[in-house]
């Protein structure tokens, strides 16, 4: 069966492409952008791409089905193509669930953060206890090099998205993948370019609950008001519950203030001791959901805090990219101020007094509406410069809206312009984290090779 996917280099649909071509499909796909890393990934597992949605590709060629991403929309000439000519076609996610997830054990993570980061831990944890699960992830983990693996097992993880599906199915990626096992990590407001509030993002949510089965289980932290409030409106599975302070669910103990060492009990027990090179409220939090989950599938939890020693996070998640002349330089996926604030939380208690460079490009379309702008300065506190890209295309003024941290606080409209800033503002023993969910105009490979050639400090 040949099928040919639309926007094949984003992460999701190239794993889906990757899947589908181990599942045994004759596999080829188009993008707007054929580039490295994900386009080799690609052709070097056998898969033809073509670069642009030109339509006539379709002339010459009578793919069985066409998969069409949730970046596609009306306008798109292979998509009026298709239409037009009544062409077969799905969204990735119902592909997934049609052709991957089918019969299997469905491990999903949901939530506004933590969700990549989880499910590597997730599958990592399986994979040290020897089950080879399948995976969908939406990062490249580092303890397996690729982003998605068909596997050999009955269980498969999946990093479940509440972005839409597609242009013809505006309900939520993870209502197609009926997980077994549920992790709700968290849940706050964000995509402002699809959810017009809160309220539609928990009725979201609550569409994936309803279709956890009873013999399932649902794992979500106790504290968190926004998933209480989907789980009101009606649970009808198994549920555990991870607790900052009440040691009758799982719960933890740091050992060391910045979550690098820390114990893990679960019903007054204690179970174990992580010590790992992972920093962080945010990943300590990951870290006991995963164990949580791998318990529903028979992993002793001894097992998987044995394993989290070798995990080694997700690329972009605190990613050290360099060290040279005594500057730390890391790229950090973080675009939203909790993730934001989190992640300086725990790199402060790690440095102590350490000057922390933020490097900041707000990327995403609910940063770039600035719906969250009001919440950004206080998320930036913890650092000693901050540097903020004034992108064109953001639409509100970062040197009036980050006011209250004038201070610190640095804008440039050009890339040349910060790096060039950095250069004179660096000096050694500095922690520089660039955060972004893009490319950034490829700042980190500028700015980590003046470090590295200059001389003095």
């Amino acid at each position: 069966m040949h099928i040919h996917i639309l926007g094949i280099c984003g992460t999701f649909m190239g794993g889906l492409a990757l899947l589908a071509k181990a599942k045994g499909f004759d596999v080829s796909g188009s993008d707007s952008s054929v580039y490295p890393p994900m386009s080799t990934q690609l052709e070097s597992s056998g898969i033809t791409l073509i670069d642009g949605y030109d339509a006539s590709y379709f002339k010459d060629n009578k793919p069985d089905l066409i998969v069409i991403g949730n970046a596609l929309s009306r306008g798109n000439s292979s998509v009026e193509h298709i239409l037009n000519e009544q062409l077969p076609y799905c969204s990735g996610p119902e592909f997934i669930s049609q052709h991957i997830l089918k019969d299997k054990w469905v491990l999903a993570v949901a939530g506004t953060h933590g969700k990549t980061t989880t499910t590597s831990m997730l599958a990592w944890i399986l994979e040290y206890a020897k089950l080879k699960p399948g995976f969908l992830i939406g990062g490249v983990p580092q303890n397996f090099g690729v982003s998605a693996r068909l596997g050999d097992a009955p269980f498969f993880i999946i990093e479940a998205d509440e972005y839409d599906t597609a242009f013809f199915d505006k309900r939520s990626k993870f209502v197609h993948y009926h997980p077994r096992t549920l992790i709700l990590n968290n849940l706050e407001f964000d995509h402002a370019d699809i959810f017009e509030n809160l309220a539609a993002i928990k009725r979201q949510f609550h569409h994936l609950v309803r279709i956890v089965p009873a013999k399932g289980q649902i794992i979500l932290p106790l504290e968190d008001d926004n998933l209480r409030d989907v789980m009101d409106m009606g649970n009808w599975s198994e549920t555990t519950y991870l607790s900052t302070e009440n040691k009758k669910y799982w719960w933890t103990n740091y050992l060391k203030d910045d979550g690098s060492e820390f114990e893990v009990g679960f019903e007054n027990e204690k179970l174990g001791t992580v010590k790992w090179n992972l920093i962080g409220d945010h990943n300590v939090n990951n870290c006991v959901a995963a164990i949580a989950a791998a318990r529903h599938v028979g992993v002793m939890p001894k097992h998987a805090i044995s394993a989290m020693a070798e995990f080694i996070n997700t690329k972009r998640r605190m990613e050290l990219l360099s060290h040279e002349n005594e500057v730390s330089i890391y790229d950090d996926f973080a675009h939203h101020p909790t993730a934001i604030s989190s992640t300086l939380d725990g790199l402060r208690k790690k440095v102590g007094s350490d000057r922390i460079i933020v490097v900041l490009e707000p990327r995403s379309n609910t940063m770039k509406l600035g719906t969250l702008s009001a919440d950004l300065s206080s998320s930036l506190m913890l650092a000693d410069k901050v540097v903020i890209f004034q992108d064109k295309l953001l639409s509100w003024d970062a040197k009036k809206t980050l006011a209250d941290i004038q201070d610190k606080l640095n804008v440039f409209d050009e890339i040349d312009n910060i790096v060039n800033y950095l250069l004179n503002e660096i000096k050694t023993g500095d922690h520089v984290v660039i955060m972004s969910n893009g490319g950034f105009g490829g700042i980190h490979t500028k700015l980590v090779s003046a470090i590295n050639s200059r001389e003095n400090f």
